[in-house]
């Protein structure tokens, strides 16, 4: 038996959350072998317990270029979100310096200039970067479950695609919140559940508000898709919207189905759009 041609081994660069045990599931189901890196303080144990790991800190690009090395990977992928550390925090080791040099201004840019250089940096140390969609299907476009957005709710959806598209320019957020034609919440760097949480004091009562969700213009996809799950969708009904809107094929989901059924049992919708066509598709043809 010839055993020279083994697995590639994808490696995975894992923040919090579980997507990169999902990634690292999916990854297995193609053929790959797979290697953690666990940022420590954001990987969850219980995500990568049961994989092939080592937990190292942000800045330690050393050990971090060294543990992928060592266990082969060739390709990687950063999944995961990470809280942008400050500077007290960071401790890089003298690999992590270089490349905290390489990074230059974009260190005190927006999360799009950063992750685009971190992809940049990692494909000059000799990795090929795949993006999580890769591994993980996008969300096709769609009604997903069994309640439907109203009139009110399109129009809504519409402003808030072009409001996305101006705040994903100036590299802000990912998302915001309309209800009945008013902008009551955008996302910057606390994240879209901790922007739930705050918009529901500012909406008018009885009306529901849409959150809507989509890629920035000039986004790094190997890097950092929009993500939603079932927590998402339940604290999307504790804020009181009736509703969920995010772009498709541009989107991943965390526990799809039980995403559903919460959406189904509280009477929420959830529409998986397309922003170039939505207006056309949705709007215009009722005028």
């Amino acid at each position: 038996m010839d055993n020279s041609k083994k697995n590639p081994v994808l490696g995975i660069l894992a923040g919090g959350g579980p997507l990169p045990g999902q990634v690292a599931k999916a990854a297995k189901e193609k053929g790959y072998s797979v290697f953690i890196v666990a940022f420590q303080d954001f990987a969850d144990p219980n995500v990568i317990s049961s994989w092939p790991h080592k937990t190292i800190r942000l800045a330690a690009a050393g050990q971090i270029l060294s543990a992928l090395r060592k266990n082969n990977c060739k390709e990687i992928v950063l999944i995961g979100p990470v809280k942008r550390p400050s500077w007290i925090d960071l401790r890089p080791d003298a690999e992590g310096i270089k490349i905290l040099g390489k990074l230059g201004k974009t260190l005190f840019a927006g999360d799009d200039g950063l992750l685009a250089s971190l992809v940049r940096i990692f494909k000059e140390e000799g990795f090929q970067v795949k993006g999580a969609h890769e591994f993980l299907q996008p969300e096709y476009e769609g009604i997903l479950g069994n309640v439907f957005p109203d009139q009110q709710a399109l129009k809504d959806i519409a402003k808030g695609i072009k409001i996305n598209q101006a705040l994903g320019k100036l590299d802000i957020g990912q998302a915001c919140i309309i209800q009945n034609g008013l902008v009551i919440a955008v996302e910057a760097m606390e994240g879209t559940d901790a922007m739930l949480k705050r918009a529901k004091e500012c909406q008018q009562i009885g009306l529901g508000g849409v959150l809507v969700k989509q890629v920035k213009p000039n986004q790094e996809r190997n890097a950092d898709m929009p993500t939603i799950g079932s927590q998402t969708v339940y604290n999307a009904y504790q804020s009181g919207l009736k509703g969920i809107a995010f772009e498709a094929e541009g989107t991943l989901l965390i526990q799809k189905q039980e995403m559903i059924s919460i959406a189904n049992q509280k009477g929420l919708f959830l529409l998986s759009y397309n922003p170039v066509t939505f207006k056309q598709k949705y709007i215009d043809r009722d005028n």
